[in-house]
């Protein structure tokens, strides 16, 4: 008689590894999960505005709307003050357009104290914005529960009143800046570090093995330093009165009075960034470098090739794993960082991940820093995804 098949290992299996499933769900993929439906969805005008958002729907949106408009708008806004959320109500609206904060929180405190009458005289007495159809435009906006004006935000663009789609203007389009600002600077880190870190791997894995370890363990010091204090560190190396610009200034090779600007600006974000990011190039191009043979390169030179030919045709294509691996995760994490950048880069050297810090901590637009996020990490993964495709690609060519 055949017996079932046993199913106690796999059972046990996925015990052991339910813990690690469930600290990744609950630290990675719930958090993900709300970055992506805060970035498109927020209800906090429409819960608190139903009826005059109802009614708005049949608005032609070219004159004010009318008396019923008004009324709805006038219970709901006085409900909103008395169970306190007036003051989100205002922020929604004023982030599709601005000055509206200050409007609407003075409506709903005004309005309990006005007699029943006209409420079209009502609002537009407490203030004119009322009876102008920009103003009704943007509340009908802010209460659409689903929504993509975070992501259009993001890009510098906004949706006009007809539906279409349109540049922001011109004193508020910086996302776009500070996305190019960011992908540039990741990108000359990346460089600065392999420039950096290729020869220091190099050198790490041609010593001799007690040396090795000691230079290994030199490379590994930061790992071991706050990223607080190494930031903090290059601030008082950096700044005017200085240790750089006092040696500077001792070797005669500046002025006291012309004192190097070294912090506070992109100089101060690419050394410290460069120094912060320097590991991360250099152990993958060590583990890479040191299972390369010093046997190829000899017999390079014994079929006749120089140094430089020698190092392009046969050391240099056995490195370019460690190469990619390295400057993938460099880039990457360039991409991500805001404390440095925001201690050390001043006005000029801020990123787009200081932006993002700023809407979370700051502002409370959540949906735009979730959107700014999720454009990240869009990036991020698509780049991913070229590195594997060009990565296999070029294992089949050199296969």
């Amino acid at each position: 008689m055949r017996r079932g098949r046993d199913w106690r290992p796999q059972l046990r299996a996925a015990g052991l590894a339910l813990p690690l499933v469930a600290f990744v769900g609950v630290t990675f993929v719930a958090p993900l999960a709300t970055m992506f439906s805060r970035s498109v969805y927020d209800a906090v005008v429409a819960d608190a505005l139903p009826e005059t958002l109802a009614l708005l729907e049949g608005w032609d949106g070219e004159s004010v709307p009318g008396e019923d408009v008004f009324a709805a708008a006038a219970r709901e806004l006085m409900e909103a003050q008395e169970e306190r959320v007036i003051g989100r109500v205002a922020g929604r609206v004023n982030r599709v357009q601005g000055g509206m904060r200050s409007i609407v929180a003075v409506t709903g405190r005004r309005l309990a104290a006005v007699p029943d009458g006209s409420w079209r005289e009502t609002f537009t007495g407490i203030d004119p914005a009322w009876a102008e159809a920009s103003t009704w435009h943007a509340v009908r906006t802010a209460g659409e529960r689903f929504t993509s004006r975070h992501y259009l935000a993001a890009v510098d663009l906004r949706r006009l009143p007809d539906g279409s789609v349109a540049r922001q203007e011109e004193d508020r389009r910086i996302y776009l800046r500070l996305f190019a600002r960011t992908f540039l600077v990741s990108l000359s880190i990346t460089g600065l570090c392999l420039l950096f870190g290729y020869p220091l791997a190099h050198f790490i894995a041609h010593a001799p093995p007690r040396r090795a370890g000691l230079l290994l363990a030199l490379v590994l010091v930061p790992f071991w330093t706050s990223l607080l204090v190494r930031t903090t560190s290059w601030i008082v190396l950096l700044q005017g009165q200085g240790v750089i610009n006092d040696i500077l200034v001792a070797l005669r090779l500046v002025s006291d009075d012309g004192r190097l600007a070294l912090i506070y600006n992109m100089t101060g974000t690419f050394v410290a960034m460069t120094h912060v990011l320097l590991p991360f190039m250099v152990l993958p191009l060590y583990s890479v470098m040191r299972g390369i043979p010093r046997s190829h390169m000899d017999a390079a030179a014994s079929l006749g090739a120089g140094p430089a030919q020698g190092f392009l045709r046969v050391y240099w294509p056995q490195t370019l794993p460690g190469v990619g691996a390295g400057s993938l995760l460099v880039f990457i994490l360039a991409i991500g960082y805001y404390i440095t950048p925001a201690l050390v880069g001043g006005s000029t050297g801020q990123l787009i991940s200081n932006m993002v810090a700023y809407h979370m901590q700051t502002s409370l637009n959540w949906g735009l820093a979730s959107a700014l996020g999720a454009i990240i990490l869009a990036c991020v993964i698509g780049l991913y995804l070229l590195y594997e495709r060009l990565a296999g690609t070029e294992g089949v060519r050199v296969a």
